[in-house]
């Protein structure tokens, strides 16, 4: 039980970074890297943004359940 918390903490951990450095910043930041720096029409609240935005949301959630799980398995052992 231990290991499955601690490698999906890992995993989760690791995608929401990747989530959160995708998103659309002031200065440009990682996302820019694969839009070229091209303002497109996707700019802005379009359908692509706002999918980002619930699936950083999922995995953060996923995220705190594994978290509080880690904390559960450590005070219980």
């Amino acid at each position: 039980m231990t290991l499955a918390l601690n490698i999906g903490l890992i995993i989760t951990s690791l995608l929401l970074i990747v989530l959160v450095l995708l998103h659309r910043a002031k200065g440009g930041g990682l996302s820019s890297l694969f839009g070229g720096g091209v303002q497109s029409s996707l700019s802005g609240s379009s359908v692509v943004e706002k999918n980002l935005d619930r699936l950083t949301i999922f995995v953060g959630l996923i995220w705190l359940i594994f978290i509080v799980g880690v904390g559960l398995d450590i005070k219980y052992s």
